[in-house]
């Protein structure tokens, strides 16, 4: 029987879970895998919240000096979110020899090169499935099961606050703000929701994941980022009309000219099994050259999916000889051979509000002829006020003229308005 000693920093939502399963489930690791997995030290500054869970007082750390010191752990788990002192404390557990589990998208995704850098030089594991998508094994299997593919393109939804917030507005057709207040009040948005709202948690996803996916480092720098704090149940409505569904994509491409990456509300076809995650379930679409269309769903966060993960990892570390590390040149910039793409491919959405005229449809409409933009369908509502409410579907065209079309229409006076613009992804 193998003894692995663990050690949890923050008890929070995710190390609380990870220290329930850990300890509810030590006679089952014991009997299926030869494990006798232990939580030998815990750091939390609410030493309440670590004593209710069961945590014997006498392994609570006060610093990280007494964890790296503890001959008994063998196993960090790091689970206390944002840079600082996080950062530090899995540097200085890494230096102590001690391989690290994390579930800190933030810190993997900004610093993974510089912990992957001491890592090595100490012969420690660096494990993050926790770091994207929760309970849903999606590093594991672009790290181990996929590596036989190409991988062409990944699509995901990958925070599961937007996709609530999504499908309520929806379901419902109330507005942002009031479905935001709803989620917060549930616990599925943060009290500051920023990180998740205008994208950020899976710009840090993508990175990791795309990274992984295309054997090439690509920074959350380069990744188009917009949020839902604009999207107008209105367009939702509209787009259920065209039989699409609106979500917070993640979207990463490998193609001849480069590598897109983009984060962004989109349209995409209800007969697609994305259309159908709802609520705060994840989901990851994933094309490779050999296995097509592979696509992983569950919890995308919460106590014990995400501590699944982590735990996962830990088993994983523990009866694993030897550490892998990254398949590519692993540094804070991505190499100087990898291109990017910024002028990207899609077809768009686009709702206006017009000047009921005569004509004004024509002179509409020669902006988008002037950009080389097919349109491929318009749908004028009844006029209001001396306003017309029309509706713009496009076929395949340039993000870059699309957004040059909208900003010269937006500048004709006593022509159109453009209120929004949704990218469809067909």
């Amino acid at each position: 029987m193998k003894k692995v000693g663990v050690a949890i920093l923050g008890l929070g939502v995710v190390g609380s879970g990870t220290y329930k399963i850990l300890t509810e489930h030590r006679e089952f690791y014991k009997k299926n895998h030869c494990l006798d997995i232990t939580v030998e030290g815990v750091m939390e500054l609410n030493r309440e919240r670590a004593l209710s869970l069961g945590v014997e007082e006498s392994k609570i750390a006060s610093n990280i000096a007494e964890i790296c010191s503890n001959s008994e752990i063998d196993i960090v788990v790091e689970a206390m979110g944002g840079i600082e002192p996080a950062k530090t404390f899995v540097l200085a557990a890494l230096n102590s020899g001690k391989s690290i589990v994390t579930s800190n998208k933030e810190l993997y995704c900004k610093y993974g090169h510089e912990l992957e850098k001491v890592a090595k030089k100490n012969d420690c594991g660096l494990y993050y499935e926790a770091t994207c998508v929760g309970g849903v094994p999606v590093i594991r299997a672009l790290l181990d099961n996929l590596q036989g593919n190409k991988i062409i393109s990944l699509t995901g939804i990958i925070n599961g606050t937007t996709n609530y917030i999504l499908t309520k507005m929806a379901d419902c057709g109330a507005p942002y703000g009031e479905v935001l207040k709803e989620a917060q009040k549930l616990g599925y948005a943060e009290a500051n929701p920023t990180s998740d709202v205008e994208g950020y948690d899976a710009v840090y996803k993508l990175s990791i994941l795309s990274s992984l996916s295309f054997h090439t480092k690509v920074p959350y720098t380069e990744i188009y980022r917009e949020g839902i704090t604009d999207v107008d149940p209105v367009d939702i409505q509209y787009g259920k009309h065209f039989g699409y569904a609106m979500k917070l994509l993640a979207i990463g491409k490998n193609g001849e000219h480069g590598i897109e990456v983009r984060v962004h509300p989109a349209f995409i076809k209800s007969t697609h099994p994305l259309a159908s995650v709802n609520d705060s379930y994840n989901a990851v679409y994933i094309t490779g050259d050999g296995v097509e269309d592979v696509m992983l769903y569950g919890r995308g966060a919460g106590a014990l999916p995400t501590g699944s993960a982590i735990v996962g990892d830990i088993i994983y570390c523990a009866t694993h000889q030897g550490n892998n590390y990254s398949t590519f040149n692993n540094t804070e910039k991505a190499d100087l051979t990898t291109k990017f793409i910024k002028n990207f491919e899609s077809e768009y959405y686009l709702r206006l509000s017009a000047k009921d005229k005569a004509g004004v449809l024509s002179k509409i409409t020669s902006h988008f002829t002037k950009r080389g933009i097919s349109i491929s369908q318009v749908i004028q509502e009844k006029a209001e006020d001396g306003q017309v409410p029309l509706i713009i579907l496009t076929h395949t065209t340039f993000e870059n003229d699309v957004k040059k079309t909208v900003d010269e229409l937006n500048a004709s006076e006593g022509v159109a308005k453009v209120l929004s613009v949704v990218r469809v992804i067909s």
